[in-house]
């Protein structure tokens, strides 16, 4: 089954873009497209990586447009609350796909097909990569209209895409510690009705199969090796990915590797190999 990766980012693309763009390469049969106002980006780039270059203020336009309301994207932080919407805001090239996903650039992949499978895909409607709570670093959507449009099933998503507060609509409006006690969407009162609340709500009703298991790592643990396209903790353990929003606020590099090394290291403070 084909499988896109779509992430967006606005502003000088990052030192650890490098790292992100190096584990792509290693998944050949997963294309991912990023969206960006970077055009001065020339760094090499694997071929299943693809620049879609476009302003915040194109794609407000766009999303005002596909969502048929004003949409309020006044900075790239706020576009995580409209990433549900993806589906629909960047439909011309999610197309050919038979699942989609909306991820993050803080990343390194390990080997995400030993992950997300074929059957894994047929088996399921929507897929989270932690076994508490939605992924917005990393969630992959059934390409069909009933998936791409599942946002619209919060009585909040009109108020959420017009407010230009960032209320963590893809994941659980703040409320990640009540799900990671194990409370269901009717333990945990919100603000608004998040994608958690939805999908748990339409997966006990029976209309939405959802799948939550734990395949990253977050935080900043240490003994991580990334080894030519596979991610190990402890080398025990494999892992779909590493998310860097922890370690990206203690470690900032000087300089970066001139060739990017066949293995590195992952310590609590910086990539090393």
């Amino acid at each position: 089954m084909r499988l896109a990766i779509l992430a967006c980012y606005f502003g000088t693309l990052p030192w650890y873009f490098r790292y992100f763009l190096y584990s792509c390469g290693y998944n050949p049969t997963v294309d991912f497209f990023i969206i960006t106002d970077d055009a001065a980006y020339r760094g090499r780039h694997p071929a299943n990586v693809h620049f879609v270059y476009r302003t915040l203020q194109e794609i407000r336009l766009l999303a005002s447009e596909r969502l048929g309301l004003a949409a309020r994207i006044d900075n790239g932080y706020k576009l995580c609350d409209f990433k549900p919407a993806f589906g629909i805001i960047f439909r011309d090239i999610l197309a050919p796909y038979d699942f989609w996903g909306h991820a993050d650039i803080d990343i390194i992949y390990g080997n995400i097909r030993n992950f997300i499978s074929d059957e894994l895909m047929l088996a399921y409607d929507l897929i989270s990569v932690r076994a508490d709570w939605l992924t917005g670093c990393f969630l992959l959507f059934r390409n069909c209209d009933a998936l791409n449009r599942l946002f619209m099933q919060s009585k909040d998503y009109q108020r959420v895409f017009t407010d230009p507060r960032h209320f963590c609509f893809d994941e659980t409006n703040f409320r990640h510690d009540a799900f990671t006690e194990g409370k269901n969407w009717r333990e945990t009162p919100s603000e608004i009705e998040s994608m958690m609340h939805v999908v748990q709500r339409l997966g006990d009703e029976g209309y939405l199969r959802a799948y939550f298991d734990q395949h990253i790592i977050e935080g900043r643990p240490g003994r991580l090796t990334w080894s030519r396209g596979t991610l190990s903790y402890k080398n025990e353990f494999e892992a779909l990915l590493y998310h860097l929003i922890e370690l990206k606020q203690v470690y900032r590099p000087t300089r970066l590797p001139r060739r990017m090394p066949e293995t590195f290291f992952i310590s609590p403070t910086r990539i090393y190999s």
